[in-house]
């Protein structure tokens, strides 16, 4: 017979953490970095439930180093910064 009793702890968990991955961010207010709020919220609930602390450690490490791969947004510029940019740089 199987050892029941971490049952509890972890359907307790996962319903937690599904709640903060899934259903809070459909609560999050319209603003400049929503998405950002979103991502942080599923981002934890999902390594918090699945994961071992070493494997936190290295998946949070990655996904700073993608993040700035490929970032939500770009540098914020002037039209003329753009402008100058566009005809003067060699």
């Amino acid at each position: 017979m199987a050892y029941t009793g971490l049952t509890v702890p972890l359907v307790v968990m996962s319903v937690f953490w599904g709640f903060v991955g899934f259903l809070v961010p459909w609560f999050i207010p319209k603003g400049p970095n929503r998405e950002v709020i979103i991502t942080m919220l599923m981002t934890c609930s999902i390594l918090n439930h699945c994961a071992t602390r070493e494997a936190r450690c290295y998946l949070f490490w990655l996904i700073a180093v993608l993040a700035q791969l490929n970032p939500l947004f770009g540098p914020q510029l002037k039209n003329e910064i753009i402008w100058y940019i566009k005809h003067h740089w060699p």
